[in-house]
């Protein structure tokens, strides 16, 4: 028989364990049937910390994916190994796209074919803006040859996992089951369709409020929410950038000061910001560019506009 544990001995094992769960903000999976991990969190910018965006909302075991930035299958992947069930890759069978541009997207084959390759059954259910069937058309006329090879080769891959079934979706109700029901809202993200969406679970609502301008939808459709997860440029790095990337912004984006004045009306919980981008400065890559639009003038930033609890987001968090 062991030893008794000293009391000195206890407790380092103590904080190590609390230690290896994760900071205070992290949650186990049995407080809540609700959790919301961050799979991928960031932008075009190619950084090596931060996958595409991504975002797991995780309901009594089952995963819902909102958009499919790159890497979110190797993020899912590492988020099963830290003990979330609903995250082994060949469970991943429903997701829902905000919007069609290349950062939330490129991760898109990836989600369509891997799950496949690691044995599921089922086909992608998938929901997103119009021009989505054309975009999973021509990714899969583009792995025809892969596809062909696995199903009638010496891998008998099953013939239906590949599949995507594609739901493009108009404003209002999009999806329900016993877990969720998810409804989209339109967005102001430049010339190209948006949507956001406001997941209702049976202990949360949730609303991502994806890429976007300030539009009055976001608080409309969060009013009191668990949590907002939205996007923010920084002020400080808007000085810094030529006349027409403050244009670009302005049709594209949302400050950290019109995130704070949303946040204002919205009234979230929790308000987690997201996909932080600085267009114009990212590309210069420059240490004062790099300064004004760091995580920390954000989160600067919009607490001096918004008094709620407001945290960032980084990969493989969850809340």
């Amino acid at each position: 028989m062991a030893p008794p544990m000293h009391s000195w001995a206890a407790g380092i094992v103590c904080c190590l364990t609390l230690l290896s769960q994760g900071s205070s903000h992290t949650k186990s999976l049995s407080q809540n049937r609700t959790q919301v991990v961050f799979l991928g969190t960031g932008t075009p910018l190619p950084d090596p910390d931060r996958a595409g965006p991504s975002t797991a909302i995780v309901v009594n075991g089952a995963a819902y994916i909102v958009d499919a930035g790159t890497g979110l299958v190797r993020r899912a992947a590492a988020a099963f190994g830290r003990g979330i069930p609903a995250l082994r890759p060949n469970s991943l069978r429903i997701a829902f796209l905000t919007h069609l541009h290349s950062d939330h997207t490129l991760g898109l084959p990836d989600l369509m074919i891997t799950p496949w390759i690691m044995g599921r059954k089922e086909p992608l259910e998938l929901y997103g803006p119009p021009g989505t069937q054309r975009m999973v058309s021509r990714i899969l006329d583009a792995y025809e040859v892969d596809r062909n090879t696995r199903i009638q080769g010496l891998e008998h891959s099953n013939p239906i996992g590949w599949k995507v079934n594609v739901h493009e979706v108009k404003p209002g109700v999009v999806f329900r089951d016993a877990n969720v029901t998810v409804t989209a809202f339109p967005v102001r993200h430049g010339t190209i369709v948006a949507f956001g969406y406001r997941f209702v679970t049976p202990d949360r609502t949730i609303v991502l409020s994806g890429d976007t301008a300030p539009t009055d939808q976001i608080a409309e459709n969060c009013h009191e929410c668990d949590i907002l997860i939205a996007e923010a440029y920084t002020q400080a790095s808007y000085r810094l950038i030529p006349s027409q990337w403050q244009q670009y912004r302005l049709a594209f984006h949302t400050s950290t000061q019109e995130l704070g004045e949303i946040a204002g009306r919205a009234k979230p919980k929790l308000l987690i910001l997201f996909h932080r981008g600085n267009a114009g400065c990212d590309q210069a890559g420059t240490a004062e560019c790099r300064d004004a639009g760091s995580e920390q003038t954000m989160l600067q930033e919009v607490r001096a506009a918004y008094p709620g609890k407001v945290l960032a987001a980084h990969d493989l968090e969850f809340y």
